[in-house]
């Protein structure tokens, strides 16, 4: 069933329809170097061998899985050999899986790809952007292959049972298709397979193909995930993001999605504490309680009832305020660290546990503030170049010049800046009583 021709692929629109940029590399017979990126059963393959048939280019295939750098090398040389004898046309190699090769085996192809030996078309599955390396990157394009819509594997599903020489032969009436769709999940060869399966599962002349048929022959619908690959980033993704923009219904889907595709419970727990302090934060900190709490749940019980604290703790995240104000202080403070280096610390504020230390000053003029009304005295924090402009700021000093708890004065800079929320509000509010114009 694999197409011959572009009149005959399906799916992939918008590169090889009308005016789209493969189909008009194709019919002006000028192919660049590229690789297309998509998931299984897409047409990848299919597209490669179109276009060295469309073009009557020599096609040499080579499958990362099996070739090494020495099959390369033979390829490349074989195919230089060979260009006279094509009449002048570009040999074309393609290989399948080619994030599976090595950084040497990708090097060995960039003379060739560069100086034009070859137009290299690979195929992968997994975002190129982390697994080729950055130089044969940098001479391909690069075309994103979607999983096939319902549309295209439905008149996928047609053409076979009318134009398969096996399958014509039977009388197939398709009585209901969500099944059939739904466990391919967009992969055409997933589809043909299952045909396949159903079909031969039948012995009489007719063969009836609907849910209950399709539901019985398969058992189950195992999920594509792939806990080392794209789909594993991509999921986990949208998970944080769902739980981000406050909405249960989708976290919990990509929830149950990591959960039957086999994740590990600690891997989603994890994620879940750091989504406590990174987006719901100071809005409401008993999200850190719950995920934390979550956690040790599932590392004591495990699967399959691990997935009920881990559903609460999603929930809870949520449906909760949200606040990054804690995530961009401490990304603006470590910004200023690099910015300004190893500022020394005010002499009020260093400890003091020798004698030489206290006669240098050390702790001399530390206010402690449990001695103070409401446990609070105003005093300096910060070091000295964060305080006030000053030429030196940044610089290191070699000597001990500091004078101990220098007057306040008004910070050069600010971290942590409340976000609007009653939480917040409250802790905003007490550290204006206490500072004055500090947290306006």
């Amino acid at each position: 069933m694999r197409p011959r021709t572009l009149d005959d692929y399906i799916g992939q629109q918008h590169l090889v329809g009308e005016g789209a940029i493969l189909r008009q590399m194709i019919e002006s017979e000028h192919i660049s170097s590229f690789i297309l990126w998509g998931p299984p059963g897409v047409g990848k393959t299919t597209l490669a061998h179109i276009i060295a048939a469309r073009l009557e280019s020599p096609f040499y295939t080579l499958s990362a899985v099996t070739s090494g750098v020495k099959d390369v090398r033979d390829v490349i040389d074989k195919a230089q050999k060979n260009r006279l004898f094509a009449g002048g046309k570009n040999p074309i190699l393609f290989i399948d899986e080619i994030h599976r090769f090595s950084k040497s085996q990708q090097d060995s192809l960039l003379g060739a790809v560069e100086r034009g030996i070859v137009t290299l078309i690979g195929a992968t599955t997994e975002n190129p952007s982390f697994e080729i390396i950055r130089p044969l990157l940098s001479r391909c394009q690069v075309y994103v292959l979607g999983s096939l819509e319902k549309d295209d594997l439905l008149k996928l599903l047609h053409r076979a049972i009318s134009t398969d020489t096996y399958l014509k032969q039977r009388h197939i009436e398709v009585r209901e298709y969500e099944a059939l769709l739904r466990y391919s999940g967009g992969d055409a060869r997933k589809l043909l397979n299952i045909l396949e399966l159903v079909v031969e599962a039948e012995t009489g002349d007719t063969v009836v193909i609907d849910n209950e048929t399709v539901n019985a022959r398969l058992q189950q619908n195992p999920l594509a995930y792939d806990k080392d690959g794209e789909m594993h980033y991509d999921i986990i993704s949208a998970f944080i993001k769902s739980i981000r923009g406050s909405d249960p219904d989708g976290a919990l889907y990509w929830l149950a999605r990591m959960i039957e595709g086999g994740e590990q419970p600690e891997f989603i727990a994890r994620r879940l504490v750091i989504s406590a302090s990174e987006d719901i934060g100071l809005a409401n900190p008993n999200a850190l309680l719950i995920a934390n709490a979550a956690f040790d749940a599932v590392m004591k019980i495990g699967w399959p009832e691990g997935r009920i604290p881990l559903a609460e703790a999603t929930v809870y995240l949520a449906s909760s305020p949200k606040s990054n104000s804690a995530y961009m202080g401490i990304g603006a403070a470590l910004e200023e660290v690099q910015r300004s280096g190893n500022l020394p610390v005010p002499l009020h504020l260093r400890n003091a546990p020798t004698k030489l230390m206290k006669d240098l000053g050390y702790s001399d003029g530390y206010k402690y503030a449990h001695d103070y009304e409401g446990h609070f005295v105003r005093q300096q924090f910060l070091p000295d170049a964060l305080m006030q402009p000053s030429p030196t700021a940044g610089a290191a000093s070699p000597t001990l010049t500091l004078t101990p708890n220098p007057s306040p004065l008004t910070p050069t800079c600010s971290f942590w800046h409340p976000q609007p929320n009653p939480a917040e509000d409250r802790l905003a509010e007490r550290l204006r009583a206490l500072w004055k114009d500090r947290f306006r």
